[in-house]
């Protein structure tokens, strides 16, 4: 069998994409400081890291409906090119000293709707360029690709602004074209199979939560990694405020982040070899319970290292549930509504990230970080709960060669 790395389409998406995500990382971790560093609000921060999630609520099942029906190609480069001009305005506005939060929010919320929407065309494209066998090994390269410019990107972002508050998004905004230029060269017809007869479309917009409703596990699934999506979301924002407290500078602000993210890397690089060793119950209960284990550390400590060394755990095993529940969502949903089930799944478990960075905000500004650390490892415990005694996920099946077994 080829390897993945044969295939020319996958390794020009791959490559491009990587360069994409080095670049959202790094203004993933310059955002948060430059409206700390223009406003001194924690609130004003929650705010923009809301805008920049909404569109995971607002905009996953429209887009879902609209890239079925459209080129995905054509959604591909149409995301990279919108997201460049949208970032690039940031910059710009640095230099004329006339940059807002509303601005920010703005840009922020472009660029979370480029990104659902190159993130559904992605992943309803990649049957269309990898073979079915290769799809989990396909799943976890894009994560370790996530994962791995997570790593990178938090220092850097961290230095760049250090440099100059500018750079980290004039840095984005080139990553994106840079991007865009790769996708130019893909061959692969990512067209979607049209269906036998055109719905309306608020009927289509609706038919992923249709389908993803009827299969008992994957309804389970999704809504638990919402409520961890919800936790992490607003975890990030709590421990960069711990940090600053307690003395650290932008780099090392950076530097823990992105100790942080290495763990996911490495999670990602051991779950394209261990995914299939583990069966979806063990993955689905298993993690909720390390990481109801593992939060309740951050209380006890104020150092960025360890703060990152303690993240690190909590990233290393997300990647073997992501490659577990996406390996189902892929193979099991009909290629006609393959955009449309992502964009109910991704509205469901993504799109509570707006009410995390929201709460976020208002915990730390309520009862300080450490207070908003213990509200989220109780979130927590009880997720783990619920997943432990879930009949769903106790009784999950294995996937088997594309079907249920």
């Amino acid at each position: 069998m080829t390897t993945l790395w044969r295939n020319r389409d996958f390794s020009l998406l791959w490559t491009g994409q990587v360069v994409a995500s080095l670049g959202a990382a790094v203004t993933g971790t310059a955002m948060p400081l430059l409206v700390l560093a223009t406003t001194g609000s924690a609130a004003d921060a929650g705010l923009v890291g809301a805008a920049g999630t909404l569109p995971y609520l607002l905009v996953n099942l429209p887009a879902g409906a609209l890239v079925d029906r459209w080129d995905r190609r054509r959604v591909l480069l149409v995301s990279e090119i919108a997201a460049a001009l949208a970032m690039a305005t940031v910059p710009v506005a640095l230099w004329l000293g006339v940059l807002t939060v509303a601005q920010m929010c703005m840009v922020a919320f472009a660029q979370g709707a480029c990104f659902v929407f190159f993130g559904l065309a992605e992943r309803a494209s990649l049957p269309r360029i990898v073979a079915a066998e290769q799809l989990p090994t396909a799943i976890a390269h894009n994560e370790a690709r996530s994962r791995g410019a997570s790593l990178a990107g938090p220092p850097l972002g961290g230095v760049l602004f250090g440099l100059d508050r500018a750079l980290p998004f004039a840095a984005d905004a080139l990553s994106s074209l840079l991007a865009f230029v790769a996708l130019l060269f893909l061959r692969a017809d990512l067209r979607s199979r049209p269906p036998g007869s055109a719905e309306p479309l608020w009927r289509a917009t609706t038919a992923g939560l249709r389908w993803m409703w009827r299969h008992s596990l994957i309804r389970a699934a999704i809504l638990l990694v919402a409520v961890s999506n919800l936790v992490f979301q607003a975890l990030v924002l709590v421990l960069v405020v711990l940090a600053r407290d307690h003395g650290a500078s932008a780099a090392e602000v950076g530097t823990m982040l992105g100790i942080y993210s290495g763990g996911g890397l490495l999670g990602a690089l051991a779950a394209g070899r261990l995914h299939h060793r583990f069966t979806p119950r063990t993955v689905i209960v298993g993690v909720n319970w390390v990481w109801a284990a593992l939060l309740p550390l951050f209380l006890l400590t104020g150092e960025p290292l360890v703060i990152g060394l303690i993240g690190a755990a909590t990233a290393f095993i997300g990647p073997l549930w992501n490659v577990v529940v996406t390996s189902y969502l892929t193979l099991l949903v009909p290629d006609e509504l393959r955009a449309r089930v992502g964009g109910a799944s991704m509205t469901l478990s993504w799109g509570v990230m707006p009410i995390g960075s929201l709460g976020a905000g208002y915990l730390v500004t309520g009862i300080g970080p450490s207070g908003a650390i213990g509200v989220l490892a109780a979130t927590m415990v009880v997720t783990a709960v619920v997943a432990t005694v879930s009949p769903a996920v106790r009784s999950a099946p294995v996937l088997v060669g594309g079907t249920e077994g």
